[in-house]
């Protein structure tokens, strides 16, 4: 069975869905491929929950591309009536001197982003429920918060099938090296043709390129738990508590959106890991970790139970920029991916922008392209 496209998008995380929902909006014959389906439980881009803020240090592209995709989040939920977004605000804990959050607040200034700083003292008025140990100042983006993430991916799929997507779980057989790409074969034996095509694949792209790619992706484990909080006490909920960073920890987390627990989850990169194969159940070492974290920084919790965890990826690049540009080998196939732990909240603009390359408009952003991923990580986006 031969069936052709104008493209086709292989991966359903959120890169590949909004690509091919922009891809549709533009008029195009659009495939979708998964080979699991739209943001499962082994994807990066599954999960209940995942920030979407607009700091992001001296790298204004991200501050720009995060403004430009929460107004398309809020957007398609709204022609949805999906409830999707919650803005709880995003608290950026730092240190004296911090020159992360002092960037962050020019570029924030700059683009008009709503903020408010914070003083030790203030925060501690606020926030009284937290251990402001080793934090000097605060800043809250106060119209930044949390996606719904699963169920996010699954609108924007319900949406691109709407508009003419079609949408087909399948696994791909591993494509040639050199092109142009007339075809791909799936692994039941089906064939499709497209004039371009789109590898969104996520934590699998090493697998599906590994020459081009094993040595310039890497999947991380990382591990995530949720605590339970006190029965009849609101003060681990939005608007009591927001979503909120410390990067002098390496740690992050979410106030207790819908009774699920305060979310705590290590940014710090894990081993490599497998994403097929990979277990999903938390370590011991991490549940010790997170249990001392709780206890330290939310001492009311010091003894809550964790009622639910999760085991996930990120898919670094060398340096924490996306890998967005052609293979080079193949004229017509497209290479998206390396989230990098901060991806999810920027789907939006990522489809636009890969829209706009795969149909021959704007210019290339240089820091997406292959070339700049180097094969040794040195992380410097955050």
């Amino acid at each position: 069975m031969t069936t052709t496209y104008d493209t086709a998008v292989i991966g359903a995380g959120v890169f590949g869905v909004w690509t091919a929902w922009h891809l549709a909006q533009r008029g195009q014959r659009v495939v979708l491929l998964e080979s699991y389906g739209p943001a499962h439980n082994r994807a990066s881009s599954g999960g209940e929950t995942r920030i979407i803020r607009m700091s992001y240090g001296p790298d204004e592209i991200y501050t720009r591309w995060s403004q430009k995709s929460l107004t398309q989040w809020k957007q398609l939920f709204a022609n949805s009536a999906e409830k999707l977004f919650l803005q709880t605000g995003v608290l950026w804990m730092a240190g004296e001197g911090d020159a992360y959050l002092q960037e962050s607040v020019a570029n924030l200034q700059r683009l008009g982003v709503k903020h408010e700083l914070m003083n030790r003292r203030e925060l501690e008025l606020r926030y009284p429920q937290v251990n402001f140990e080793n934090v000097a100042c605060g800043m809250l983006e106060i119209e930044s918060g949390v996606l719904l993430a699963r169920r996010a991916v699954n609108c924007v799929v319900e949406n691109a099938m709407r508009a003419g997507v079609e949408f087909r779980i399948a696994q791909i057989q591993q494509p040639p090296s050199a092109g142009p790409l007339e075809s791909i074969l799936t692994h039941s034996g089906d064939r499709i043709s497209a004039g371009k095509f789109v590898f969104a694949c996520g934590p699998w792209l090493a697998k599906v390129f590994p020459e081009l790619l094993g040595s310039r992706i890497f999947p991380t484990r990382q591990e995530v738990f949720f605590f339970g909080c006190p029965s009849g006490d609101s003060r681990f909920a939005p608007p009591s508590l927001p979503t909120w960073l410390f990067q002098g920890d390496e740690m992050y987390g979410m106030p207790d959106i819908e009774s699920r627990g305060l979310k705590i989850a290590l940014d710090r990169h894990g081993e490599r890991v497998d994403p097929d194969t990979q277990s999903r159940l938390p370590t011991r070492e991490a549940i010790d970790q997170a249990r001392a974290y709780v206890a330290r920084r939310f001492p009311l919790l010091k003894d809550a139970p964790i009622t639910e965890t999760r085991v996930c990826q990120y898919e670094n690049t060398s340096n924490g920029d996306f890998l967005i540009d052609r293979h080079p080998g193949i004229s017509n196939a497209w290479l998206v991916g390396g989230g990098s732990g901060h991806g999810f909240k920027h789907g939006p603009a990522v489809g636009e922008y890969v829209t706009a390359r795969v149909l021959g408009e704007g210019t290339a952003e240089p820091r997406f392209s292959l070339e700049t991923k180097a094969t040794e990580q040195r992380r410097s986006v955050h």
